[in-house]
């Protein structure tokens, strides 16, 4: 099959740069129109990714397989959002005996780190942007090892053949989409163009890379041939590992404390996900470090007494329902989600159908709750709320395979090209500023502090939802920073409380609250609530909000795709 060109779907207006905020949000775009296959079928962020994991797939690979070339694609054609350089949560359900697990590919803070690392002269958190370009912000790469590891229990089709396309593309060429040619032209990471490995590829002569032009990467072929004979030792201990760590220990900007013993030693860890039903279903997630998949239960299992099913969707009502249950898991989130190898995280307290319900009743419909405080359990430490800096930069991947097998795979490096140090043809995170970058708020230590071999706390919520009888019913997942939680919960609710179909509940006009203004999406119909909203309460700001969620339903003997219309993803189905 010939790989398609990026589709055009970027149609931005520039906007005011802040920490959550990545400006390429889409607004009256024409809706992404619903994929029906029968066999299999894979949404991603690009169609060069969709269409390398669909090649994968007739090959008679599986799931994790078209995962991996997947995420290799993505390394070249979407830089900004995710790649080998990052980090990465997934989720496998093997239908075979209806088993799912997570792959827990967060990154790692090296071994020297230390709690001052992102503090200035005065003790005080630098500016965020300050905090996110240079070495000192990058973890261990993680979403390599993680995926090697799930394709050595579960992989199809030997790991070589996976790197296939993804070789070929760096090789030839890609067609630079609109969406990483804008935020390359707006230097939205000033980093691209300050870091001489970075600005070289992307503003090649000087010039930005254009939409539309060929753009090769003979250094990533290299390090994907090299991968894919050895496997990942040559990434973690051979010489890619040793570029990487030059790399950053001697970054222009902010050198970073990264070792060659931290990359050997970076492990990937396999859990059970965590779960909790809502109405006749089985809801699935990440467990910590990631808080999207306790914050997703979290919102949907306080509605449940709500009932939003008796209300149209994106009903005005329902929509404020929605933002109070959303202030509740933040609050919860923000004071207890951590590495739970560092901190008690209270997990099975935080997702109690008890404990959820009294917090449900705390839900008004008349007005507001203003700021939600977290809920207070037994032999839990005393801790502060977090201050991390959580960028909208990452992709999701949804796949289910021709034997009925899933991946939900959100992957990211973070802010908008990461920390825009690039190594060997491509970029490396800056997830350490998913840490709090204050270690202590007055005086009371914060869960999510950067400490020594500690994963930072994620909202990367992918998520899958099951049957009574425990087939597979809902595969999904976004990017978008902190915001994804809400992003997955109201797309969840769309489909079933408001039985839409996948694609209709992703283009539903998208509402936020993460414990702070209620934000209403920019050039839709519900920025028309604002005023009602303020009249009950709210603090409400209307701005575009830049989901990306790609999911996939299971109704019988089809499968029903979706991909959001505010970025470039694309469903490929047979």
């Amino acid at each position: 099959m010939l790989f398609t060109s990026a589709c055009t779907l970027d149609q931005t207006s520039n906007t005011e740069v802040r920490e959550d905020r990545e400006p390429e949000a889409a607004t009256g775009l024409q809706e992404s129109q619903t994929v029906v296959g029968k066999k299999y079928m894979v949404a991603a962020a690009n169609p060069y990714a969709s269409e390398a994991g669909f090649n994968i797939l007739e090959k008679g690979g599986n799931a994790i397989d078209a995962a991996i070339a997947v995420q290799l694609v993505l390394t070249l054609v979407e830089p900004q959002s995710s790649g080998i350089g990052g980090g990465a949560f997934i989720l496998h359900f093997d239908n075979s005996n209806k088993h799912l697990t997570t792959f827990d590919g967060r990154e790692v803070a090296p071994e020297h780190a230390s709690q001052d690392q992102f503090l200035n002269e005065q003790g005080k958190p630098v500016r965020w942007i300050d905090a996110v370009v240079g070495g000192r912000s990058v973890g261990v790469p993680g979403v390599l090892k993680a995926l090697e590891d799930a394709h050595k229990k579960h992989g199809s089709l030997p790991w070589s053949v996976l790197f296939d396309d993804a070789i070929m593309l760096a090789e030839q060429g890609f067609v630079v989409s609109p969406r990483m040619a804008k935020l390359v032209s707006m230097a939205f990471n000033p980093g691209i163009k300050k870091l001489p490995a970075a600005s070289n590829y992307f503003f090649p002569n000087g010039q930005a890379v254009a939409a539309g032009t060929l753009l090769k990467n003979p250094a990533l072929a290299k390090v994907y041939k090299a991968i894919a004979e050895q496997g990942t030792k040559v990434f973690y201990q051979g010489w890619i590992a040793e570029s990487i760590v030059n790399s950053v220990r001697n970054s222009a900007i902010a050198p970073g404390r990264l070792s060659l013993t931290d990359m050997a030693n970076y492990r990937a860890t396999e859990s059970n996900a965590i779960c909790s039903s809502y109405h006749i279903y089985e809801v699935c997630g990440m467990p910590p470090p990631s808080s999207g998949g306790v914050a997703v239960i979290q919102i949907l299992k306080q509605l449940e007494q709500h009932n939003l099913a008796q209300y149209p969707a994106n009903d005005i009502n329902a929509l404020h329902l929605f933002t109070q249950s959303s202030r509740l898991a933040f609050a919860d989130r923000a004071k207890y989600i951590a590495d739970p190898d560092f901190v008690n995280v209270p997990v099975e307290q935080l997702i109690d159908a008890s404990y959820l319900s009294k917090r449900g009743d705390l839900i008004s419909l008349e007005k507001d709750m203003g700021n939600a405080v977290a809920g207070q359990f037994h032999n839990t430490a005393k801790l502060a709320d977090d201050n991390a800096i959580e960028m909208p930069s990452t992709s999701h991947i949804s796949i289910v395979d021709a034997q009925g097998n899933a991946i939900s795979m959100t992957t990211s490096v973070e802010m908008a090209f990461g920390s825009a140090v690039f190594v060997e043809g491509f970029l490396l995170n800056n997830q350490l500023t998913d840490f709090s970058l204050a270690p202590m708020v007055n005086g009371v230590a914060v869960a999510n502090r950067l400490e020594p071999f500690k994963r930072p706390r994620s909202s990367m919520a992918p998520t899958m939802v099951f049957n009574q009888d425990g087939s597979l019913r809902l595969v999904v997942g976004s990017p978008g920073g902190s915001r994804i939680i809400n992003y997955v919960a109201q797309t969840m609710v769309g489909v079933l409380d408001w039985g839409l179909d996948i694609q209709s509940a992703i283009n539903l006009p998208k509402v936020t609250n993460r414990n702070d203004a209620t934000t209403l999406e920019k050039g839709t119909d519900i920025a028309n609530y604002k005023s009602t909203l303020e009249s009950m309460g709210h603090k409400v700001s209307v701005r575009d909000l830049n989901s990306g969620i790609h999911g996939i339903e299971v109704i019988k003997d089809k499968l029903v795709g979706g991909a959001d219309p505010r970025r470039e993803g694309k469903v490929f189905s047979n």
